[in-house]
């Protein structure tokens, strides 16, 4: 895949309607914003924090349970409401292969438990390639996602292959286009902040590619990626329009109202192509509604899993207003 920065503009033609605040309450200083993605890398903040009993009415808000017996029931609530799924089990970063093998465990285990349950057809699973050994070797990290693949595709679940960092995505948009081979329907993830993602769209925009576009929750320089809200704004609508002149579906992931509206009008200019709306477990429930009711097909991203802090700060970084809680807990008022 090209690692090659790509040449952008400064965003200028991007529809004026979003160059103005959207009201929604995401994006935060930039201050804030990279202080908390910092914390979310720090052992001792994390046990502080994890210590907090108030800690834990923000996780139950954003994080559905710590295994399986809390997932499930989650999905069935979701999916009753005529929502789908895709469902993320929290286990980055794993640094042995033990490790990763027990992550391909959980997924099985995840996979089987929602076939039994009937909720396989509204379902996908989410998977990030750090949790299956890929620090440690890209090619395991392959056979272990191969696995979890054709698990999920024997109860007729597509997989995403989750984006981390931008140390990772030459390597996983690899791994995703291998597995691509054998099952066609895995979804790749691009975000648009990162500078590069233009070119990887290009490579990636064909009939059937199904491409999670987001704007991007890690932290990144300049150098790599945008950091202003309306550049990135500009910058995801660019993306989406290769997306969409290559043939591919996107699935647009983002909580911005103002966003939203600008990407269905790209949609509706080239006839109503194939797509979906993503949007986050406890992130905007009156959005969801709101888009189920108009007819599109929304999917809920349900993260799982006792490795909750770093998933949690990265939202706290997006929606600050959510850190007040912490704060409060950090103060000894929880």
């Amino acid at each position: 895949m090209p690692g090659a920065v790509a040449t952008l503009g400064s965003g200028a033609g991007a529809d004026n309607r979003l160059m103005a605040s959207d009201g929604s309450g995401w994006g935060a200083p930039a201050v804030l914003r990279h202080s908390l993605l910092w914390a979310s890398r720090r052992r001792g903040v994390q046990q502080v924090v994890s210590r907090a009993p108030l800690t834990r009415r923000l996780v139950h808000r954003f994080v559905a349970g710590e295994n399986l017996a809390g997932a499930v029931p989650a999905v069935r609530r979701l999916t009753g409401r005529g929502l789908s799924v895709t469902v993320d089990h929290l286990g980055e970063d794993t640094h042995d292969a033990a490790g990763a093998r027990a992550a391909v465990a959980v997924h099985r285990a995840l996979i089987a438990q929602l076939a039994a349950e009937g909720l396989a057809p509204r379902a996908e699973v989410s998977l990030k390639l750090s949790s299956l050994g890929q620090s440690l070797d890209g090619e395991l990290a392959f056979e272990n996602a191969l696995e979890v693949c054709r698990a999920a595709a024997g109860v007729g679940m597509p997989v995403t292959i989750d984006m981390e960092d931008h140390t990772t995505t030459d390597s996983t948009l690899g791994i995703g286009i291998r597995l691509r081979a054998e099952h066609p329907s895995t979804g790749l993830v691009v975000q648009a902040s990162l500078r590069r993602s233009e070119a990887d769209c290009r490579v990636l925009a064909h009939p059937g590619s199904r491409i999670r576009l987001c704007k991007g929750a890690y932290q990144e320089t300049a150098v790599r990626a945008w950091q202003r809200r309306n550049d990135i704004r500009a910058a995801y609508l660019r993306c989406l329009r290769i997306l969409l002149d290559g043939g591919a579906t996107p699935l647009i992931a983002t909580h911005d109202p103002a966003l939203i509206d600008a990407c269905h009008r790209l949609i509706a200019v080239r006839g109503g192509p194939a797509h979906e709306h993503q949007m986050l477990f406890g992130i905007r429930a009156d959005e969801q509604a709101r888009l189920v009711i108009a007819g599109e097909e929304v999917r809920i991203y349900v993260p799982f899993g006792e490795r909750w802090y770093p998933y949690l700060t990265r939202r706290m970084a997006e929606r600050p207003a959510n850190l007040a809680l912490v704060l409060r807990a950090l103060a000894g008022g929880g």
